[in-house]
């Protein structure tokens, strides 16, 4: 099975991508550790022939949860999400709680990456049949099950929609440097998007308002953050329909390295790309160019 094969080589090649980034060598030279084992290459091919049987149309997850402890690697014991998981997982939502085990490898963030074209809550479907695969690690206080869903989307539009919640509050009386530290900490509790509009007040006051956007799930944890760590007195919440496109990400090879592209799809087709500002400084921070010139050249070879 040809598509199988690819496919498995995709998702190999995920994974060589963020060691190589990681250890600082080229893809080509990284030597697998653990994703090595017999029954890691099983498990990326049975997963492959798996969605190959099925044959879906689209795939979708919830959004990743990882737990917050240890994780023993080749190299030494590393906090989670394991460096590779969160290399590989760089565009994708993803949560961490407050328990100590770890719920997703590098080879189970490859797959998703590799198959997953929308990570968030389960959109509406008409349920066909339902699987459940059950590992042996005890993993309290939440059971170590993998439930998979196969169903008919009640929805052809060409691009994603989901549902996300609006949080917004004004502002007359923070200074610059708090609501800047409220902005990191909001971005570091699972905000998917913060920014400041400016505004004129009551009592003829300028000021501004700040906005934020995330997971419904999230709503509760980023109200508590603006309550506590602002001057606000009270926010507002809004829920709210995005439509966007489908993102995918690639690796393209410049003179000064590999740079990661955006790309969105409108169903099938490709209507914008840019290249990742995070690589492109990286990169060039690496090379001594300038970003320009590495964002210059990633497009262009793109």
């Amino acid at each position: 099975m040809a598509e199988v094969r690819t496919r498995a080589l995709s998702v190999f090649h995920r994974i060589a991508v963020a060691e190589g980034r990681i250890h600082g060598i080229p893809t080509d030279e990284v030597g697998f550790h653990e994703v090595g084992a017999v029954d890691s290459i099983a498990d990326i091919v049975a997963a492959c022939a798996g969605f190959h049987a099925l044959g879906p149309v689209r795939v979708e997850a919830s959004v990743p949860v990882e737990g917050s402890g240890w994780v023993r690697c080749a190299h030494g014991q590393f906090p989670l999400p394991a460096p590779a998981t969160l290399e590989i997982l760089a565009g994708v939502p993803l949560r961490q709680v407050a328990e100590e085990s770890e719920f997703i490898t590098p080879t189970g963030a490859a797959l998703l990456v590799e198959y997953c074209e929308r990570f968030g809550p389960m959109g509406e479907m008409r349920i066909e049949r339902t699987g459940y695969g059950l590992g042996t690690r005890e993993t309290p206080p939440r059971p170590n099950v993998l439930r998979a869903v196969l169903g008919e989307s009640g929805k052809s539009d060409s691009s994603e929609t989901d549902e996300i919640s609006q949080i917004e509050t004004n502002l007359d009386d923070i200074t610059p440097e708090l609501a800047g530290i409220a902005m990191e900490q909001l971005f570091q509790a699972g905000a998917l998007d913060v920014f400041f509009t400016p505004a004129q007040m009551k009592k003829n006051r300028p000021g501004f308002v700040l906005t934020v956007l995330c997971q419904a799930d999230r709503t509760d944890d980023l109200v508590q953050i603006l309550l506590r760590e602002t001057s606000a007195f009270g926010v507002r919440i809004h829920e709210v329909r995005r439509c966007k496109l489908r993102r995918e990400f690639r690796d393209v090879e410049t003179p000064y390295g590999a740079v990661r592209i955006k790309l969105g799809f409108l169903g099938d087709e490709l209507v914008q790309s840019a290249p990742e500002f995070d690589s492109c400084r990286a990169v060039a921070d690496k090379a001594g160019v300038s970003v320009r010139a590495v964002h210059l050249a990633a497009a262009a070879v793109w």
